[in-house]
């Protein structure tokens, strides 16, 4: 099997691909104070609780945006299964142009993410990656990742509300029922979730008001909160909350691993 694990600012997310099919996955906080041993012990007790064994893996692959965790995380998973990973990043080759004036600089979560879109697609994307920020992928049918757009996380952006307000308190993210709040933890969650699924929205169709080719793109949202702001949204086509492991499994075989 095949060990996919997607290192992001705020959270871990592994995925178990069996040839091609994902088998589970899971998240874990990105601390950086762990160690590898730490990570070691993590890791193979998730996969036992998931009915796996480290010995069923035979190769991994990691893409990291976090590098104050990765080295670390690396050497746990080398402790814990035997492998080391195998890291994706803007340099690896893979069938996608980075057409960017900077192409070095694009996050492993987007060099994914672009390969994704192109292979299960296959036409003109827009992805909008909702985790610690939220990113707009534009993505050509042919492979091109044209840029994009980078804001404010959904959660970063409710977090810091409540820091920075001292009589708001620390709200779960479930959306209210009318936009109109007659509660304090109400009128936050309108704040926050109706403001990111109008703030996604209006991105979108400026994105597509400048898009260079002829036709709509598809927009695809992915990431940890995407089934949270996708029904709240009318520009967002569907919902692929793999799309960055599945890319992740993708790369893999472009650069060579057999599992």
């Amino acid at each position: 099997m095949l060990l996919a694990i997607d290192v992001g600012n705020t959270e871990v997310t592994l995925g178990i691909f069996a040839v091609d099919r994902i088998r589970g996955h899971w998240r874990l906080t990105t601390a950086t104070a762990r160690t590898p041993d730490e990570w070691a012990a993590t890791i193979t007790l998730h996969l036992v609780q998931r009915g796996h064994s480290t010995q069923e893996i035979r190769a991994i692959v990691l893409g990291s945006v976090a590098p104050g965790v990765t080295d670390s995380l690396a050497s746990g998973l080398h402790t814990a299964t035997g492998i080391a990973p195998v890291s994706i990043g803007p340099a690896t080759p893979l069938p996608i142009t980075l057409d960017v004036e900077e192409p070095l600089t694009v996050g492993a979560d987007r060099v994914v993410n672009t390969l994704a879109a192109t292979k299960v697609y296959k036409r003109d994307t827009i992805v909008v990656d909702f985790g610690t920020a939220t990113t707009f992928d534009c993505i050509t049918a042919d492979g091109r990742f044209l840029g994009g757009v980078i804001a404010p996380g959904l959660r970063t952006a409710a977090d810091h509300l409540v820091m920075r307000a001292a009589k708001l308190p620390a709200t779960e993210l479930i959306p209210p029922d009318k936009v109109i709040g007659r509660r304090t933890e109400d009128c936050i969650r309108s704040g926050v979730l109706f403001g990111a699924a109008e703030s996604t929205d209006g991105l979108v169709r400026r994105i597509k008001a400048e898009w260079p080719r002829p036709g709509t793109p598809l927009v695809v949202a992915t990431g940890g909160l995407a089934r949270l702001i996708a029904p709240l949204s009318d520009q967002i086509d569907e919902v692929a909350p793999d799309l960055t492991l599945v890319g992740l499994r993708y790369a893999a075989e472009y650069v060579g691993l057999h599992w």
